[in-house]
């Protein structure tokens, strides 16, 4: 998908109106406006201004540990190459994937153990769908069990797992999705501008 702009154009223009259409509900939320609200995306409540520098902050720290790791392990020369729009992408996906997994994959009011094997399961999933452990291009699907793909599995769990902290911990009380978006954003965009510092961002699409 790296290699094709038009479609990365296709998904960011989709992120977009997804993007509009959660933020149409959580603005009839705060309005208390009932008609556009009989199907509301998930996460469409506020959250206190303290949960998302929290959220912010913990994703910040997972990829500071992520770089640190990578770089005492030698598999920094090891990282993909994107672009600019590519990497535009990305901070659109973030928002989708947060809805998609900590909205909608969750496994709620059958209490704290089914909660949080779900998070647990849900988590697995979204690091496997990344193509760190396996690759699929004209040769076909095959593994990459590398010692990178291995690291870069477990960075993505962890920070799943830090997304769904943040969506469920005490510190976010009506389980707003936003400090989800402000994580997963951070994450991304920290990505996007150490690997640009690196010279692994090669164009601009």
């Amino acid at each position: 998908m790296n290699d094709n702009p038009w479609l990365q154009l296709c998904l960011i223009a989709t992120g977009l109106y997804v993007t509009y259409l959660w933020w149409t509900d959580y603005r009839a939320a705060r309005a208390a406006l009932p008609a556009p609200l009989s199907n509301p995306l998930p996460g469409v409540t506020a959250a206190p201004r303290k949960a998302l520098w929290i959220a912010a902050t913990g994703a910040a720290l997972i990829l500071a540990a992520e770089t640190c790791g990578e770089i005492a392990l030698g598999l920094d020369d090891e990282q993909s190459k994107i672009t600019v729009l590519f990497g535009i992408y990305t901070l659109i996906a973030a928002i989708i994937e947060e809805i998609i997994f900590r909205g909608f994959l969750v496994v709620e009011n059958r209490g704290r153990t089914a909660l949080l094997c779900g998070i647990i399961g849900a988590s697995l999933l979204f690091a496997l769908i990344h193509p760190f452990l396996w690759k699929w291009d004209d040769e076909g699907f095959a593994l990459t069990l590398t010692a990178k793909g291995w690291f870069s599995f477990a960075a993505v769990l962890a920070g799943s797992l830090w997304f769904y902290t943040c969506r469920f911990a005490s510190w976010n009380p009506d389980r707003s999705l936003l400090p989800c978006f402000a994580a997963h954003f951070t994450k991304n965009a920290g990505v996007f501008a150490i690997k640009a510092i690196q010279g692994f961002v090669v164009g601009t699409w």
